[in-house]
């Protein structure tokens, strides 16, 4: 019997052909760049009050390991690692790995990328879980999240971002962003395929996992930036805790 994968190979193929475009700010994914001081933000916030690290340290990850699941070409994976964290980063894409690996040699990083997928990695255990924006382009949204909980040692965490399926999110999220504003390559998501923020609470809890918090995420367009906002109508990102020790 062929074993279970939580790998779309289309969807593979589709991020393979942009690889070489992870670092460019003006390239295909340039509103990743724009957005990511928004979600390392809340990742190193929520990891702080998850193991009461006290805000302003120095490296307030250090001594914590953090896998990135979809690391994609490091975008998430660097920042993490410099403020003190060993990170592990997979990804499915050999393309995005080979980018990432370069990248991070480039920038003098540490951090340890593997072309895998979250049920390569059995036997292994991280303190905390990151997946942003990646359950909406998996095979199985059920199967993804348990062998990503998986990963996650008693007492750790995870922290995940996806988009809301609502016509909100098919408007700005969907045909906007991607036909309209050019921000995403067009054919990059499937409205279809987002998660609702009660469905994703419902993968959290069937995979033993509970949730701790929801934080929208939204564009302001005067400051050109991205902020957190209560409105979870298009994107947002989630924190979850594993019972056990912290």
């Amino acid at each position: 019997m062929e074993a279970q994968s939580t790998v779309s190979e289309a969807e593979i193929s589709h991020f393979d052909a942009l690889a070489r475009q992870w670092w460019d700010e003006d390239g295909e994914f340039g509103a990743l760049h724009r957005i990511n001081p928004a979600r390392i933000q809340y990742i190193r916030d929520q990891i702080q009050a998850h193991f009461g690290i006290e805000a302003g340290a120095g490296a307030p990850l250090s001594g914590l390991s953090i896998l990135d699941i979809g690391c994609g070409g490091g975008l998430i994976a660097e920042p993490l690692a410099r403020l003190g964290a060993d990170v592990t980063g997979i990804d499915a894409s050999a393309e995005a790995i080979g980018i990432a690996k370069r990248h991070a040699i480039s920038a003098k990083l540490g951090i340890e990328y593997q072309n895998a997928a979250p049920e390569d990695l059995e036997g292994q255990s991280f303190d905390c879980v990151i997946s942003m924006e990646v359950i909406e382009h998996v095979e199985d949204a059920g199967l993804f999240m348990d062998e990503a909980a998986g990963l996650i040692r008693p007492g750790g965490m995870f922290v995940g971002a996806t988009l809301n399926r609502t016509l909100k999110s098919l408007a700005l999220g969907k045909i906007a962003a991607e036909y309209v504003l050019g921000w995403v390559p067009p054919g990059t998501h499937d409205w279809r395929k987002f998660v609702r923020p009660s469905e994703f609470a419902s993968l959290l809890r069937r995979a033993g996992l509970k949730a701790s918090d929801f934080t929208g995420i939204r564009f302001r367009p005067l400051e050109g930036d991205w902020t957190h906002t209560s409105d979870l109508g298009i994107n947002y990102m989630l924190a979850a805790a594993k019972p056990g020790d912290v």
